[in-house]
């Protein structure tokens, strides 16, 4: 049987592109094998993400010697705690801020740009312990720039700053936590003749269980967690933006957002009508830089190395992954834990 020209041409590009994908697939293995063997004890440490000049005050890119002084740049951008922006990461950028070309104290300032409607307690409360820690060890100011929506954690996060600048059109606030909503499909269940049953240890263990009726009381424990960390994102906000009123904050401002001037006359920011390169100037007059000898740089991404070779990688597991992705205040990650997070619908 003869074989059509298309099939022969298929066949041809098939067996062509698995021998390029076999030689490139060995390349970076035996690279990384010979990196592994070849380094010393004190080799040193692969890192997770690659570095990028960003644009200066003057929205020029421009590469210097290493001998300038680096203002670098964390983006707060998107939902914390989601895939990308979270404790884990920007703690990776501050460790690796002290790395390779950033080594010698060349990172003289932090430059937050903030458009976050925040997300969950615990990555916000990580990356702001993490920079209040690197303001305090390493003496470099931490100065943030809004430039749309900070609200809820990115508030918790932006009180880390020394100052907060933001656009005439951002919104600021949302200062209060909530959880993702608690269903009860008991009478659904009872309707259509579906039992169920959960079996258990431990006073409480089943409380809030959607599969049964629900006892009076049974969310004090969970409203009692909510309440404890509104107190201490309250107690967080005003302890570093002591222009802020606590009792007001408390019985009026509430979990209210608010544009720019108004966030300005409350306290929670320095600064309204601010650009990006406003901001930055600021920043510059404050560590004391007076030319263009100093160089903007931000973390962009995980390092090529880092995701061929990630443990994730499906490539590695040998299957590929179909995901349905979902708004990030309706991922999974996020159910049955307090968020700091700005929910408009949620009254």
């Amino acid at each position: 049987m003869h074989e059509s020209v298309f099939s022969s041409g298929f066949r041809t590009f098939l067996i062509s592109f698995f021998k390029i994908f076999g030689i490139v697939l060995g390349v970076l293995l035996a690279v990384s094998l010979f990196s592994y063997f070849s380094g010393s004890s004190d080799k040193e440490v692969q890192r997770e993400f690659t570095l990028e000049i960003a644009p200066n005050s003057k929205g020029v890119r421009k590469a210097l010697s290493k001998t300038a002084p680096v203002i670098l740049v964390l983006p707060i951008n998107g939902v914390i705690g989601g895939e990308v922006l979270n404790a884990k990461n920007i703690g990776e950028q501050l460790i690796e801020s002290r790395e390779g070309t950033l080594a010698d104290d060349r990172v003289k300032a932090i430059f937050l740009e903030m458009n976050t409607p925040g997300g969950t307690v615990f990555d916000a409360d990580t990356i702001y312990r993490a920079l209040k820690v690197y303001k305090e060890q390493y003496k470099v100011p931490v100065y943030a720039f809004i430039d749309g929506l900070c609200a809820s954690g990115g508030m918790y996060v932006a009180a880390a700053a020394d100052k907060v600048y933001a656009s005439d059109v951002s919104l600021i606030g949302s200062i209060g936590v909530i959880s993702t909503a608690y269903m009860n499909i008991y009478q659904l269940l009872e309707k259509v003749g579906v039992q169920s049953l959960t079996l258990y240890a431990g006073k409480g263990k089943d409380e809030l269980n959607p599969l049964r009726p629900w006892k009076p009381g049974e969310e004090d424990q969970m409203q009692g967690l909510i309440e404890f960390y509104y107190k201490h994102f309250v107690d967080v906000v005003t302890s570093n933006r002591p222009q802020v009123d606590k009792e007001k904050l408390v019985k009026d401002y509430g979990a209210g957002i608010f544009p720019a001037y108004e966030a300005l006359k409350i306290g929670l920011i320095d600064g309204n009508g601010y650009s990006r390169e406003m901001a930055l100037n600021e920043l510059l007059k404050h560590i004391g830089i007076e030319d263009d000898f100093y160089q903007v740089m931000r973390f962009e991404g995980k390092s090529w190395f880092s995701q061929i070779f990630n443990s994730h990688n499906p490539l590695l597991q040998g299957r590929i992954q179909y995901e349905l992705k979902l708004p990030a205040e309706l991922d999974s990650r996020f159910a049955n834990q307090p968020l700091y997070l700005y929910h408009p619908n949620s009254k």
